[in-house]
């Protein structure tokens, strides 16, 4: 009599073109690959069997929907990228014995690890680095996953690898987990839930690009670490394009575009992280403030102001500062006249005080919705090796609103604040955008506020909203705040990088910590709901990107001078003054560039300063009272007359072109 088993023999696997096949129960995701094409099977690097990663070399052993996963996808270069940070570890353990490994995680461009070593690598270990990964990649050597019970795990990182940290893993994180599972590479083993490749010799290319600081899991009070970047790849031309990118990123970065074009700058003498504005810098930003003040206000928003500082009671009630304490700037404590210590947080969130101005009065059903705006200044103390320019900053404005409606109103107020971001992403030209519903984590209900049958309302709410609106959008499990998920909005810039930008959160938790009411037409209090929306995000990111996103080079309506006045000899002064004084009349912002110099050189720096309009001025253009018109990066557009060019560029600047 043969031995039975619980599984079929057969299994059906679903394609995701919908194709049904029947396979012998057991067969790999490389068998699966090779049925389907052998291009494919090469290029293969995992699969997903119901929605989840795993190797290509494990068994399929029941019905499932299964895909094959190739590099060019996002979860194949997470795989890819995973895999290539052990490869970095296993490297780094044969040229510097006595090294001990952190975390060492795929990222959105690459991977990472943290490493413990007592002295300080530098770019020349980087690149002896990197060729021992190609070594050791040329090997081929089988990449093998092996599952162990949590305690044989902890003796194999104590008495083999001799690995504190992932000792501490298991012996902390992964406390309640009885099985854990190992990757093999050589004599080299790591702790991690996979999947990886099926082996090194998949990896053809690697670059590190820079190291930093870090602390162990990310505490400044635990043990310093050096954290080594790198990206990697399946063949030398991607690695090529990909540097090629890099070329181009440094060119538009914010930070070497700023300091060149006069927009903001950044002192110690100030402090890390808090970026000054220049005045080139702040008519951008008021222009950006403009726009959106506009716009809110055809859509019902008031404005209102509050201060840079609060109680730290308000942000206790609020959680804030017990959930951000990490990334606050520590209390302010003072004892007024009678003795009474105090204490008082910069302030790191507008929300409690805009609930305290809702709460400030009665309110009732009929006055609902309330929409209150502001461009609020707020602070956290991000970790100095995390600082970025305008990016991430210390010290930033939010374009923060909070709309407290009632619940029969809140789908139509998400979708209108859906509607606000979409079209402040179109005028600024990010027409590719990504849209994320960050949800909590169910199993993890501890780190949010509201109970799970409150949650699940308000996720509700949200998906309605994304789908009336017709969004096409990803799920983010355990990427929602702590008093409600969110829609994120992730934009992708002029060379391909995606960044975080504006949010749409629904919020039922925080009308409940400060009782927020409203009577109903049934003469009774009311919880309203709330949405805390923003659509640039932070004014210092959005304008960030925006530098990169353009090169500099802003739209006429935004750029900081419009147009520069550009006289070809000393005898036609007296007539570019006065158009100079036209343009400045009509409010179209123009300087004027009287200097002796020839034509051609206040030509090629007015290129260099980007800026959008030059007006060209020679006897021809006043005795006709005309000017020559030039575009930045596009040359000449012809000649026109004074008030003809003024009625031009108003009109383009008030389209916002």
């Amino acid at each position: 009599m043969s031995e039975t088993t619980d599984y079929p023999e057969q299994v059906v696997i679903t394609l995701p073109d919908g194709t049904e096949k029947t396979f012998q129960a057991g067969i790999t995701g490389l068998d699966l690959a090779l049925s389907i094409g052998r291009k494919l099977a090469q290029d293969a690097v995992g699969i997903i069997v119901d929605g989840k990663p795993q190797d290509l070399g494990i068994p399929i052993a029941r019905d499932a929907s299964v895909s094959i996963v190739t590099f060019d996808t996002p979860a194949g270069k997470e795989i890819f990228w995973h895999s290539s940070s052990h490869l970095l570890a296993q490297a780094v353990e044969e040229l510097f014995p006595g090294a001990r490994f952190g975390a060492g995680p795929a990222i959105e461009q690459g991977f990472y690890y943290d490493i413990s070593y007592p002295e300080r690598f530098n770019e020349e270990d980087l690149r002896s680095i990197e060729a021992k990964m190609l070594e050791i990649a040329g090997r081929e050597i089988a990449i093998r996953r092996e599952e162990m019970p949590r305690e044989q795990a902890i003796d194999f990182f104590r008495e083999i690898r001799g690995d504190p940290y992932k000792v501490e893993i298991l012996e902390e994180t992964l406390k309640e987990v009885d099985t854990v599972s190992v990757y093999h590479q050589d004599g080299f083993a790591d702790l991690c839930s996979g999947p990886h490749l099926p082996n090194t010799g998949k990896i053809k290319a690697v670059l590190l690009t820079n190291i930093s600081a870090s602390y162990w899991r990310g505490d400044s009070s635990r043990e310093s670490m050096q954290r080594i970047y790198g990206i990697a790849f399946p063949s030398e031309k991607l690695l090529k394009e990909h540097v090629a990118r890099l070329e181009e990123a440094r060119r538009r970065d914010h930070r070497k575009l700023g300091a060149e074009l006069g927009l903001f700058m950044l002192t110690p003498e100030v402090g890390s992280g808090l970026p000054i504005w220049l005045p080139k810098g702040a008519i951008i930003r008021n222009e950006l403030e403009t726009f959106l003040k506009g716009e809110q206000r055809k859509r019902g928003y008031v404005p209102v102001y509050t201060p840079h500082i609060g109680n730290i009671e308000l942000y206790k009630r609020s959680g804030h500062y017990p959930y951000y304490s990490d990334s606050q700037f520590p209390p302010l404590t003072y004892k007024d006249e009678t003795g009474r210590e105090e204490q008082y947080l910069l302030k790191p969130m507008n929300c409690p005080h805009h609930h305290l101005i809702y709460s400030s009065d009665l309110r009732s059903y009929r006055d609902l919705p309330i929409r209150l705006t502001e461009f609020g200044t707020v602070y956290r103390h991000e970790q100095s090796g995390e600082l970025n320019g305008l990016v991430r900053a210390r010290g930033f404005t939010q374009d923060d609103s909070h709309i407290y409606c009632r619940p029969d109103q809140l789908v139509d107020e998400i979708c209108d604040a859906i509607d606000l971001t979409r079209f402040v992403f179109n005028t600024l030209g990010f027409t590719d955008v990504e849209t994320r519903l960050s949800l909590h984590d169910p199993e993890n209900q501890s780190k949010y506020g509201g109970t799970a049958e409150v949650w699940e309302q308000a996720e509700k709410d949200v998906k309605e909203a994304a789908d009336r609106m017709g969004i096409s959008y990803v799920i983010g499990i355990g990427e929602a705040s702590f008093y409600g998920p969110k829609i994120d909005f992730i934009v992708r810039d002029a060379i391909g990088r995606k960044w975080q930008l504006g949010t749409v959160q629904v919020d039922y938790v925080m009308p409940e910590r400060f009782d927020l009411t409203y009577v109903g037409s049934d003469g009774q209090k009311h919880r309203p709901v709330v949405i805390h929306r923003a659509p640039f995000g932070s004014m210092e990111r959005f304008v960030g990107v925006l530098i990169e996103h353009t090169a500099g080079n802003f739209p006429l309506w935004l750029a900081p001078v419009q147009a520069t006045v550009l006289p070809i000899a000393e005898d036609v002064h007296d007539y570019a003054r006065e158009v100079f004084q036209a343009l400045q009349t009509a409010g179209i912002r123009v300087e004027m560039d009287l200097r002796s110099e020839k034509i051609g050189k206040k030509i090629r720096e007015a290129e260099l300063s980007k800026t959008p309009c030059m007006l060209v001025i020679g006897r021809n253009e006043q005795e006709a009272g005309e000017v020559s018109l030039r575009r930045h990066r596009k040359g000449d557009e012809g000649r026109f007359g004074v008030s003809e060019l003024i009625a031009k560029l108003s009109e383009e600047i008030a389209q916002r072109a």
